[in-house]
């Protein structure tokens, strides 16, 4: 794609490192957000892993890796998926490029109504 939506690489430098993973579109209280809404549910899993990311000091400035693990995955998905990065990019402060990222195409996710999940990798000074 172009312009090339992530970074291929990325140096960190740093002692401290922070693995948020298994961040899906679900509420406080686990609820389920968006559902069958593929757009929605990338817009709250990245809301998610913010929040993670914070509980830890960290932000998405400090990502090196994004993982996407997409149900049903096909190429046709890609503008839905990209319209829910697009959704929070301001909201969240999400580089653009992204991070180096893999968008990974599942057959299922842990529960049925989970289209999306996301893991992050972040390096802190």
């Amino acid at each position: 794609m172009q312009p090339v939506p992530y970074h291929h690489v990325a140096v960190a430098t740093g002692t401290r490192h922070v693995h948020v993973a298994g961040q899906i579109a679900r509420d406080a209280d686990g609820r389920p957000l968006a559902p069958g809404d593929l757009t929605g549910q990338v817009a709250h899993a990245l809301r998610n892993t913010a929040a993670g990311l914070r509980s830890a000091g960290a932000g998405f400035g400090d990502v090196v890796r994004l993982t996407f693990y997409v149900t049903g995955w096909t190429p046709e998905e890609i503008g839905p998926f990209m319209a829910g990065v697009e959704q929070v990019t301001a909201e969240l402060g999400l580089p653009s490029p992204l991070p180096p990222a893999s968008l990974i195409g599942v057959s299922h996710l842990f529960e049925p109504d989970v289209l999306v999940e996301v893991e992050a990798t972040a390096v802190l000074p």
